[in-house]
């Protein structure tokens, strides 16, 4: 089943300097184990491909249910220096939650997920 990150985690999201930082926090305890296993660096970076040009790293934090990302070089420079309209990486945790990600029918109905049986 296919899944919007929206029905699982919310999401923050700021920067400094020309590199965006988005939080993801599962919604409920039982998804953060998804998001860990689903939502790598690499699917990020190809996420954002075409806005974030740098390197996406991904820091768990276990004791919050969340993941942190820090996507580089996707800022345009920076809120000083760039032309972009969201030159602070505001939206970019919207347009994380907008990610899909594949999760197996079983473990969709365990989660409650909308799944019919």
């Amino acid at each position: 089943m296919r899944i919007k990150l929206l029905k699982l985690a919310h999401a923050r999201s700021g920067d400094k300097g020309d590199t965006a930082n988005v939080g993801l926090i599962a919604l409920r305890e039982e998804f953060y184990p998804v998001l860990v296993r689903e939502v790598t660096a690499e699917r990020v970076k190809t996420h954002f491909r075409g806005i974030c040009k740098g390197e996406v790293e991904r820091f768990e934090l276990p004791n919050l249910g969340a993941l942190n990302f820090l996507l580089h070089e996707s800022l345009g420079g920076g809120g000083t220096l760039s032309l972009m309209t969201d030159a602070q990486g505001k939206t970019f945790s919207t347009a994380l939650l907008r990610m899909e990600i594949d999760v197996p029918d079983e473990e969709a109905r365990e989660l409650n997920l909308g799944v019919e049986r």
